[in-house]
């Protein structure tokens, strides 16, 4: 599956004053790693979001999301975000992911 190449590099730009970063092709798109922990990711035109176990809830509340389901089992921790919340919030969904990902112990 191809991945959105300008949100891809959107969500970079965002990412590049973090420690760690690096990218990896996962779930048929494109990963973002802080020290080895994926924070987020672009599959097709849906960014995809690693809020953890404890945000997962909250973040499925809101409009525009749903469970990552790349297995077709959901991914609890995991959703995808819909091109209509990125355009309102890719920062801040971004920053989600960055949070996440940073209370993890390096791999």
């Amino acid at each position: 599956m191809a991945y959105d190449e300008k949100l891809a590099e959107k969500v970079r730009e965002l990412l590049a004053p973090s420690d760690g970063l690096s990218e990896k092709q996962m779930f048929g798109g494109l990963a973002f790693m802080l020290n080895g922990n994926m924070a987020c990711g672009v599959v097709g035109e849906e960014l995809m979001v690693r809020v953890g176990p404890d945000n997962y809830d909250a973040a499925l509340g809101e409009r525009y999301t749903r469970p990552m389901d790349y297995t077709g089992r959901p991914l609890k921790g995991m959703v995808y975000v819909e091109e209509d919340a990125i355009a309102d919030d890719l920062d801040g969904w971004v920053s989600r992911g960055a949070e996440f990902a940073g209370s993890l112990p390096p791999k």
